[in-house]
């Protein structure tokens, strides 16, 4: 046997490559078009919880994506209270295979590719549903995948108000500091949910609620916006859904069950069905279901999170890694 060989990329190769917004954006249109287009497989996540008094558990996601040639498995921990020991609120590893032999391909720091990938989702999502000339932003939630929500968010609408808020003051203080760094504009910091959430054309909910808790009310929701609320507990009443002409999922599958999810309770009381989805967005983004068909048109995107995703996005800094010689080679076998 020929000797076999894996690439390694740490959190500083991932840091050093510094994809682009246009390149993270690229690599997961490409996975939601596959999607769309029925050239993969989504395998539904599964959760190990190890101890309730951990607060926390971990996701496991699987998937192949057939026009690059991959499968992959992440593993990531979604524990909530990670800020106390100055970590993130998620660690993930992402473990990329050839689906035609099972041989093992690579081995990606899968926090960042995580976050970004989400915040992809979020943003394409937002070209495809959300109003044109959308204006103002009102995202709440300052950890793990906000970042890249707002930062991704405003490279496609360059916002004219960007409002953040979070539950730590000192949390959602630095998060807006470090926006209005990154993206060169002000951020409004706000204390309070209506303040930062109310008339917004985008709304962006990504708290992280330790259990269920309806803080985000539907009143506030004006006509025409475009709402993405995907916190693993949820924070929205279940009047929310009533008020949307349309219901776009990332995939059906992982939605429809499972204990987690912003819209699980939506889900079990059939507010949303397969007779009242519209459409997962990878069929939206491949032309074949409808996005916004006009601006007073309301209409909500909830995202589980895409296996697909992570592996398009470990795929595309794989591809930039081997041009600029960053990283690991492994010998495995």
């Amino acid at each position: 046997m020929d000797p076999i060989y894996i690439d390694y990329l740490d959190a500083f190769d991932i840091e050093a490559l510094a994809l682009t917004d246009a390149e993270i954006l690229a690599a997961i249109e490409t996975s939601l078009k596959a999607q769309g287009n029925g050239q993969t497989v989504i395998e539904p996540r599964v959760h190990l919880e190890p101890d309730a008094s951990f607060h926390g558990h971990f996701n496991v996601l699987r998937g192949y994506v057939a026009p690059i040639g991959l499968a992959g498995v992440k593993v990531v921990g979604d524990y909530v209270d990670n800020y106390k020991l100055g970590y993130p609120s998620e660690f993930g590893v992402l473990n990329l295979f050839d689906p035609r032999t099972g041989v093992p391909k690579a081995i990606l720091d899968a926090t960042v590719i995580t976050d970004m990938r989400t915040g992809a989702v979020t943003a394409l999502g937002a070209r495809h549903l959300a109003k044109k000339n959308s204006k103002v932003l009102g995202h709440i939630g300052a950890r793990g995948t906000a970042y890249w929500n707002v930062r991704l968010l405003d490279h496609l609408f360059d916002f004219d108000e960007i409002r953040v808020h979070s539950r730590r003051t000192e949390s959602r203080e630095a998060f807006g500091a470090k926006l209005e760094a990154d993206l060169g504009k002000k951020i409004t910091v706000v204390d309070n949910w209506r303040d930062c959430v109310e008339d917004a054309d985008i709304v962006v909910e990504a708290s992280r609620l330790s259990k269920p808790e309806p803080m985000l009310k539907t009143e506030w929701i004006k006509k025409g916006a475009f709402v993405v609320p995907y916190g693993t507990m949820s924070a929205v009443e279940l009047s929310l859904t009533d008020i949307m002409d349309k219901l776009v999922v990332d995939d059906w599958g992982q939605c429809k069950s499972g204990k987690f999810g912003s819209l699980r309770a939506h889900v079990e009381t059939g507010r949303l069905s397969e007779q009242t989805l519209h459409a997962e967005l990878g069929q939206v983004v491949a032309g074949l279901k409808t996005g916004r068909a006009n601006d007073d048109e309301t209409i909500l995107l909830w995202h589980r999170g895409l296996s697909l995703s992570d592996i398009a996005l470990g795929h595309a800094l794989l591809m930039k890694a081997n041009k600029e010689g960053i990283g690991q080679r492994l010998r495995f076998a």
